[in-house]
């Protein structure tokens, strides 16, 4: 069934985020997983041919364009072509990050950070989830205790994406220990911050050039001019920019699905056992059928919300849905998929292997699958 969610202009504007992953990260991304990192040239790279902070004004360095349908783009693209890990990194700045330095900004602090967010020489990270303080956002324990024109930070986070590279990271606080939501507040921890310092970059089963870290904050002095928007508004902030993370998760999910079925539909017409290409058993065909059919489905679920997510119209509820649907499809396609492959789909120089291993998380960060399931509920008034 035909897609209808792109104009003209997002299929041309795919023909440059396409031909941007082909050169400037497929080349480097072996590489770069072997070392734990991208190169901050991705970023910088990508600034250059205007794929970064398409909301941000145009003054500032941005496309000025309010139109999510780009981001959802760049996410499909990078899981085209098996780059799962800088496609996270992009996406952490494009669709979750940048929000809050549009929308939870003065006009100085715009002036002082959009234009190298927008040109990749600033690269962005957001700090919530702590050592003991995941899914319940309100007991995180990071302080900041206000001292004259500065917040004196302690604490620690961790699994935080971008951890190592990040220039600016919007770090979750307490400003009021005493209370749980209304004492949370939002400050921005600048790279060379004094008290400041990253722990390990965390190894992980997948997404191994995406840089996963450990976050310090000892006597950490952050300027009172870097709190965003209003002190002890920090959770409402957070929850605001949940749905569009959740589905850019979600765009992600369904579009690694999509390139697992494509990945092993050549493969299993080129390989052969017992004389024919597999794809001439019937397991093959009903596997790949029943994995189609639910991709495809899918895909105009999550269709449907990025429009209503452009109209102001996705609620905490469908994003929710979105996210927990797409991100354990993705898990089931890619691992059916696999299992097609035989011992090759082991080998992690064949893409299905990757995608496999990236997809294990998905259904954990950004709000884990249960999680998804309690805001659903909820909204079914079952509380």
């Amino acid at each position: 069934m035909r897609r209808d969610l792109y104009t003209e202009e997002h299929d041309l504007f795919r023909q440059t985020a396409r031909a941007f992953y082909a050169k400037e990260v497929v080349p480097h991304h072996e590489r770069w997983d072997d070392e734990g990192i991208v190169d901050r040239s991705l970023f910088t790279a990508a600034g250059a041919q205007g794929l970064l902070a398409f909301q941000a004004p145009e003054r500032f360095g941005g496309a000025g364009v309010d139109d999510f349908r780009f981001n959802a783009i760049m996410v499909e693209e990078a899981q085209h072509a098996v780059v799962s890990s800088a496609g996270l990194s992009l996406s952490l700045h494009n669709d979750i990050c940048l929000p809050y330095f549009t929308e939870q900004t003065h006009d100085a602090q715009k002036e002082r950070w959009l234009p190298g967010i927008a040109s990749g020489e600033l690269i962005t990270a957001v700090a919530m989830t702590e050592p003991g303080a995941g899914s319940d956002l309100a007991g995180i324990r990071t302080t900041a205790e206000r001292r004259g024109d500065v917040y004196v930070l302690n604490g620690s986070k961790t699994f935080i994406t971008n951890g190592i590279n990040a220039d600016l990271v919007v770090v979750a606080v307490k400003t009021d220990p005493s209370q749980r939501h209304r004492g949370m507040s939002l400050v921005v921890v600048e790279r060379d911050t004094p008290g400041f310092e990253r722990g390990r970059n965390l190894h992980k089963v997948g997404l191994h050039a995406q840089d996963t870290a450990e976050l310090h904050f000892t006597d950490a002095e952050v300027p009172v001019d870097n709190l965003l928007g209003e002190e002890g508004e920090g959770f409402g902030y957070l929850t605001a920019n949940l749905a569009q993370e959740r589905l850019s998760i979600a765009i992600a999910g369904i579009a690694a699905a999509r390139t697992a079925v494509d990945l092993t539909l050549r493969y299993v017409t080129e390989r052969e056992a017992f004389g024919q290409p597999i794809a001439r058993f019937q397991n093959t065909q009903f596997v790949l059928a029943e994995c189609e059919t639910e991709v495809e489905v899918t895909q105009h679920y999550i269709d449907r919300c990025v429009l209503a997510l452009a109209a102001g119209e996705l609620t905490a509820a469908d994003a929710a849905k979105a996210k927990w649907w797409a991100t354990e499809l993705q898990k089931r396609v890619t691992d059916r998929c696999l299992q097609l492959f035989g011992g090759y789909g082991y080998v992690t120089e064949y893409p299905i292997a990757r995608l496999y291993a990236d997809a294990r998380i998905t259904t954990i960060y950004g709000g884990t699958t249960e999680i998804m399931k309690t805001i659903i509920a909820k909204d079914l008034g079952l509380r």
